[in-house]
């Protein structure tokens, strides 16, 4: 199903699901293995509607990015980005300025391969392969210092990661690591799965019985991590319902409160 060089397969560890692969299982991507086929199949289990999460996920993504075009935002930090697909930030951002640049982050070796290929046609955008959690060397990295401008407004985004990382990696704190090192007229924008029901409680534990990762947060728990910024309208939301392109149910089903997410301005 994965047809990738040889130089960097051996890196590959298909032995366990890994973040970027399983989402990209559920994207309907075919850039996965069978250990993270199966790793969805068991969440399928508990939560049904984990594919339309997914398309929720990758729909709030183009309208936060259009809204941050809008703000005037020309360059974005796209963190723990996993593996391209449909309406990568990129794409969004550069239908809306040709001139946006994108750095995307991820520590997923599969990612690195991919972006040699955006690199190839395309020169404002970047793929850097490190951890998230050591935004010194992400923010001192090469590819960062030439296209992101940390004295202008930065799109930093944590689009469905941070529930990757448990309380004790201070997932807080890196975020506010990052957004120290971006100047006033910035953004936050960040999607996170929610401890919104006893179906999102079960999704957590096979989450992390299967991969190791899967924090589910309160809904005040990723509100905190806009503390000191200002949110924009409507707050931070279950994805549907932020800024929606059309109209929406009344009554949000336990696939569309999964997960919420928000966007802030730094001052």
């Amino acid at each position: 199903m994965v047809d990738m060089a040889d130089e960097w397969n051996s890196a590959i560890d298909t032995s366990r699901p890994s973040i970027a692969r399983a989402y990209d299982v559920v994207l309907n991507g075919k850039d996965n293995f069978e250990v993270d086929r199966s790793f969805v199949s068991e969440i399928v289990k508990v939560v049904p509607e984990i594919y339309d999460v997914a398309a929720y996920n990758r729909q709030v993504l183009g309208r936060g990015v259009r809204f941050l075009i809008d703000q005037g935002i020309d360059q974005f930090l796209d963190l723990g980005s996993g593996l391209p697909t449909v309406e990568n930030t990129h794409q969004v951002a550069q239908r809306a300025n040709p001139d946006a640049r994108v750095v995307y982050v991820d520590n997923d070796p599969m990612v690195l391969a991919h972006g040699r290929a955006l690199l190839a046609e395309n020169d404002r955008t970047a793929v850097v392969t490190s951890d998230l959690r050591d935004p010194a060397a992400i923010l001192g990295d090469e590819a960062v210092k030439r296209l992101i401008d940390l004295d202008r407004p930065v799109g930093v985004m944590l689009i469905g990661i941070l529930h990757h990382l448990h309380d004790d990696e201070d997932p807080r704190g890196i975020v506010e690591a990052y957004m120290a090192a971006v100047p006033s007229g910035s953004y936050l924008f960040v999607t996170h799965f929610c401890d919104s029901s006893q179906d999102s409680r079960d999704a957590e534990k096979k989450f992390l019985a299967l991969l190791g990762t899967g924090r589910f947060r309160t809904v005040e728990e990723i509100t905190s991590f806009f503390d000191g910024f200002e949110l924009v309208e409507p707050g931070v939301v279950p994805l549907p319902l932020w800024r929606p392109d059309g109209d929406v149910p009344g009554e949000l089903t336990v696939g569309q409160r999964l997960m919420y997410g928000g966007i802030a301005r730094k001052p």
